[in-house]
């Protein structure tokens, strides 16, 4: 058996409860490296230093400081505090997302920071495991057995390493359909020792990336849910080899071409307001080999995308099985990489789509909402260091009444990037102002020397261009269908900051960290925690180009002098690391998963209103296993189930499948990377 992660002893730090191994099968150890975006575009942080210090003015009295050169955008800025059903901007009061604007207070007990093996959970609920890595799927699907895989049998079975869910309505509110990705394999945890070859790893673990599409029940009627053992005709597997139909503009590039073969890498999504699913290919550069020369037409574009140049071999050398995974032998396949798809989860027999038109990135997702005229607009954030905000609004309306009329309106339209200043509402409501700059439509770039394919297969490169604004790993975006606003978490970047003051005019100079678990508490420049901004565009309205910002939460150690939870007591919030993604209850309530907590304790999902007199007070909600990462999460349309996806538990840089570091869900000797939901007790709703 080939020896996995030869390079495991020379990486460099450690990333909070991330593993090294983590780093290095989930993200090609993206984090050690210096960040490719390389274009001197104004950072993130020195406009949060300029509204930040514009801020402590205002709360001393300097009465019209920062005023010069506020844009216009200034006077329709509305007011931080409020929270109405105005939805999601198209002017029908509860938008796109019935159900959604009723009120509801967070009152559950705070789940406190541990490092338990198991689903930690407030007082008065209960959770249940309703999927996990090699449960039957599809018909035919043996019984799960590690020592008897194959690349036939993970194909059918559930894969390996859930991540972003959902849950779309399939039979009144009793049965559903859940649809996840399956983001990437640790063969170090999957496979004994020595039983399977270098070939018969890459093909199982080819079959265990993907997607899936698994029917689900309701248990009674309080908010537990179970996988449908019946194996139903919806249920689905999309693996490293299914076909793709690529549709947009892109597809009339030679490298890229109408077809492409599977999907990995896969991080968060989006559902459609058609009911379709979206699903972000991230860090697919750590899936490629290069045996060879590189023709030099490619270099370029490779090295912004963290491609591989030069002689290398991936940790799970796809290659063997697959020449297309070997950079020097298929040079443009790399380009058939990087993009969002789009599954439909009512028919199993279509073709996935790969939308070129949203761009070619790391996409951490891609969330949808409809803008004022009946348009449909898209956020996905770009996850590496230095890298943008996007957002696409389509030229065709949405049409309620005829689904199969919607199929294509992410082919045709207008993406943008975003760029923030420190320049505040003269209020000093908000920190700052911002512009979505157009990059192209699907026919016309606006962008000096690049050509609307160029613009779409090279984005990043697009995004340099026009001065858009370099942010701290921007992952998840997400609109409040309650309250309309934008809520962006950016996980954290440790390779930024410098000699700062750290006061409450400039709280993200200095981060608290532990280097390893139980270690000193020591001092690090740069954002060690990440933070939560906040996004209102102008007018409410997701169709146009100004918005206004604000820093919601800083995050890390209530204790630590530069954290900032909106404004509210210190004292009386939960400590939270690493911010990743972000969903809503039906009040409008933030829900939280991190990844990668560097303050010693287990990842989690947290919980927080984002208006009212508890604005900011941030709450763990449940904590998740040993070395594992909260994704997700879910709040189910009647706010009676509470989902969580599981990932990599026990993934820790000693672990081996004999020897394991966890073994949850505590079925065998072994983990298992699975989804579970939680619900109260007496069936009210979760978090209240």
């Amino acid at each position: 058996m080939t020896k996995f992660l030869p390079l495991i002893s020379q990486i460099g730090t450690r990333h909070g409860s991330r593993s090294l191994r983590t780093c290095e099968y989930k993200c090609a150890n993206q984090c050690d490296h210096s960040e490719p975006n390389t274009s001197g575009n104004e950072h993130i942080q020195t406009v949060m230093r300029s509204a930040f210090s514009r801020r402590k003015v205002l709360a001393i009295g300097a009465a019209g400081v920062g005023a010069a050169g506020v844009a216009t955008l200034a006077v329709n800025a509305p007011a931080i505090a409020d929270q109405t059903s105005r939805g999601s901007g198209n002017g029908s009061g509860n938008g796109s997302f019935p159900g959604f604007g009723h009120r509801s207070e967070l009152t559950h007990s705070v789940v406190p920071p541990n490092r338990q093996d198991d689903i930690v959970v407030p007082q008065g609920y209960d959770q249940a495991v309703i999927i996990g890595w090699g449960d039957p799927v599809l018909p035919g699907a043996p019984k799960f057995d590690p020592y008897k895989q194959s690349a036939e049998a993970q194909a059918r079975q559930f894969g390996y390493n859930n991540d972003y869910t959902m849950i779309v309505p399939l039979r009144d509110d009793r049965v559903a359909l859940l649809v996840c990705n399956h983001e990437y394999t640790d063969e170090n945890l999957m496979f004994p020792t020595g039983k399977y070859s270098t070939a018969e790893i890459a093909k199982i673990g080819m079959a265990a990336h993907g997607m899936a599409v698994v029917q689900i029940e309701r248990v009674g009627r309080k908010g537990e849910w179970r996988r449908d053992k019946q194996l139903s005709r919806y249920n689905r597997r999309i693996t490293a080899s299914t076909k793709f139909e690529v549709t947009g503009p892109a597809a009339a590039d030679a490298r890229v071409g109408k077809v492409a073969y599977g999907t990995f890498g896969n991080c968060s999504g989006g559902v459609t307001p058609w009911g379709t699913i979206l699903s972000g290919e991230e860090n697919f550069n750590g899936y490629y080999d290069v045996s060879g020369t590189i023709p030099a037409e490619h270099v370029d574009s490779y090295k912004r995308y963290g491609v591989p140049t030069t002689v290398t071999k991936s940790a799970r050398q796809w290659s063997v099985v697959d020449a297309r995974f070997d950079l020097t032998k298929t040079p443009t396949e790399v380009y058939r990489s990087g993009w969002v798809v789009e599954v439909d989860p009512y028919d199993p027999r279509s073709t996935p789509k790969k939308r070129s038109m949203l761009g070619r990135l790391k996409h951490e997702g891609a969330t949808t909402t409809i803008t004022a005229d009946g348009r449909i607009a898209v956020y996905t954030g770009d996850d590496e260091k230095g890298e943008y905000l996007y957002k696409f609004v389509s030229a065709g309306k949405y049409d309620p009444k005829n689904r199969k009329n919607n199929f294509g309106l992410l082919d045709e339209g207008t993406l943008y990037v975003a760029k923030f200043t420190g320049d505040g509402t003269t209020d000093g409501v908000y920190d700052g102002i911002g512009q979505w700059i157009p990059l192209t439509s699907d026919t016309k770039s606006f962008v000096d020397g690049m050509s609307v394919q160029e613009v779409l297969i090279n984005t990043r490169v697009a995004g340099d261009k026009v001065g858009a604004t370099r942010m701290d790993r921007p992952e998840d975006v997400e609109r409040n269908p309650v309250n309309g606003r934008i809520y962006a978490a950016l996980t954290n970047n440790d390779k930024r900051g410098g000699s700062f003051p750290v006061d409450e005019a400039n709280p993200l100079a200095v981060s608290h960290v532990r280097e390893t678990l139980g270690g000193p508490l020591i001092e690090k420049a740069g954002n060690r925690n990440g933070y939560i901004l906040e996004i209102s565009e102008e007018g409410d309205d997701a169709a146009r180009t100004g918005f206004f910002w604000t820093l919601f939460l800083v995050c890390g150690d209530p204790a630590a002098q530069e954290t900032y939870f909106g404004g509210f007591d210190k004292a009386k919030v939960s400590p939270i690391s690493c911010p990743d993604n972000v969903a809503f209850d039906g009040s409008g309530n933030l829900w939280i998963s991190t990844d990668g907590n560097v303050l010693g304790s287990n990842d989690g999902i947290f919980t927080v209103p984002v208006a009212g007199p508890n604005r900011g007070q941030v709450k763990q909600f449940l904590s998740v296993p040993l070395a594992s990462e909260a994704c997700g999460p879910l709040v189910s349309d009647d706010d009676k189930t509470a989902f969580v996806a599981v990932q990599h538990p026990g993934e820790t840089d000693t672990a081996t499948f004999e020897k394991p570091s966890s073994t949850w869900p505590h079925t065998d000797k072994f983990p298992r990377p699975a989804i579970a939901c939680v619900w109260r007790r007496d069936g009210g709703r979760v978090g209240s």
